[in-house]
Order: C-alpha cells, then structure tokens, then sequence
C-alpha cells in the first residue's frame, strides 16, 4: 500500500504550528533565516506564514526577530477577559470566509453605529468599510436592528433626538415608516436596508443580546447583483448561528 502526502492545506497548518513552537521555545526572538532553517520551510512559503502570524497577533516583529505575540496569551484567558473585539473577531471571520462578503460587528455609540471589528470580501465588487467609521442608526442593517433592540422609551428618546438624514432616495427617516420597520424587524430578528446609505449594497443585520441587554449587531454588506433568495436565506441562517455561537461560547 502506498503512503500518502499531506495535503497543502494540512502541511500548511502544520508549518503554522512548528512556528508558533519554535518562536516560543526561543523567546528571545529569532530571525526568518534560522527559523526557515531549523523548520526546512521554503523562504516563500515562511514568508506568507511569518506575516499572517504577525497580523494576527501570534507572533510580534522586533526589528528582524520575531517573538511571541499577544495573540498566544489571548488563547489561555477565558471568554470574560476578553475584551468585546477579541470575541466578536472570530466569528466576525468565520461569517465572511463562509459567505464571502463584508461582514462587520458594530456597537452604539449615541445615536450612530460605529464598526468596532470588519473583514472585507475577496471579491472585485465589494463593500469596504474602516474600523471606528460611525454610521447614522436609521440607515445600517445593524443600527435598525439595534434600534429594534432598544425598549420602548429609549425609541422614543431616539426619535426625539436624533437627526435622521436622507442619503440615497431609497432611505428611510420618516419616525413612522421606521416605527412600522421597528415592529418588523422586532417579529423577525433580522434587519434590511435595501440602497439607503450606500447605492448597490443591501444590508442585512442581527442585534447581539447578552442577559437581555443589546451590545451591538452583526452586518453584511451585499451587492444587489449577487444578492439572490438563496443567498439572502443562506445569510440569515449564518447570522442566527453566529449570534447563537456568542451566547454559547459566553458559558464556556
């Protein structure tokens, strides 16, 4: 019987954890050199790995060495050390290598919604958007499903203080079309914006609750000619699992 190789994909993990290994068995630092070396891992090949290493914080550059990283004590504390980011960040990339469109996780911050964590689509026609960017409520998939999250009073304060622009001719700011937008989404769970802030991109969002209380919502970015039923169906089962995963690892 013949053996069989690792496929590129194990034998890519398993290069990722001999490095990991070795850095942490040298805590002084070592350069790309001695660890492709010691590793038998071809420059190339080290090189990609090195910088997803360093992006994702496992390992930290110093000059040409590398060290462990931040990345490795996040692994040992529990889910209550973390802070919001750090454990909205997986699923935040799981949603977007899943679906393959931009996914972001946003928090309120008074009456706009601010990206507080954003993986961008792989795809030539995409939505972008930057971490700390603040968005007005009424016209993010996120921001109406944290408006659906809110209690009644705290609506109501909304509507008497807020000032609600139009951005597209698609948006919508009139208090009783969104009151009726509110009840929706509140039956549903899930949130659209179909070309209110940004034209070609519909918006679907879920709200993130912890002991009854909102702290934010997930939303992907879809370009309207790639957005189809199957799609839109898909996307909002992914979202119900991803805010179900939160709950879940919230216990761990």
């Amino acid at each position: 019987m013949q053996g069989t190789s690792a496929s590129p994909t194990v034998k890519s993990a398993m290069r990722t954890l001999d490095i990991i290994e070795y850095v942490v068995a040298h805590p002084s630092g070592v350069v790309a050199q001695d660890i492709a070396g010691a590793l038998t891992i071809p420059v190339s090949s080290l090189s990609y790995l090195l910088a997803t290493l360093v992006e994702r914080g496992y390992l930290k550059r110093d000059g040409r060495r590398y060290l462990p990283g931040p990345g490795l004590e996040r692994l040992r504390s529990t889910p209550q050390e973390r802070t919001l980011a750090e454990r909205v960040e997986p699923l935040v990339r799981s949603l977007r290598g899943r679906l393959n469109e931009t996914v972001s996780f946003f928090i309120q911050i008074d009456w706009e919604m601010e990206a507080l964590v954003t993986e961008t689509a792989e795809q030539s026609l995409r939505y972008s958007i930057s971490v700390g960017t603040r968005t007005p409520m009424h016209c993010l998939a996120g921001g109406k499903a944290m408006l659906a999250a809110l209690p009644d009073e705290q609506i109501d304060a909304y509507f008497a203080q807020s000032r609600r622009e139009s951005f597209t001719p698609q948006t919508h700011f009139d208090e009783q079309a969104l009151r009726a937008e509110i009840a929706r989404i509140r039956a549903t769970g899930i949130a659209h914006t179909n070309e209110e802030y940004t034209p070609g991109i519909h918006g679907i969002g879920k709200a993130l609750i912890v002991d009854g209380q909102p702290i934010g919502a997930f939303a992907i970015a879809i370009p309207i000619p790639r957005l189809t039923p199957e799609l839109e169906a898909r996307t909002v089962a992914l979202l119900t699992e991803t805010v179900a995963l939160f709950g879940s690892t919230q216990a761990v």
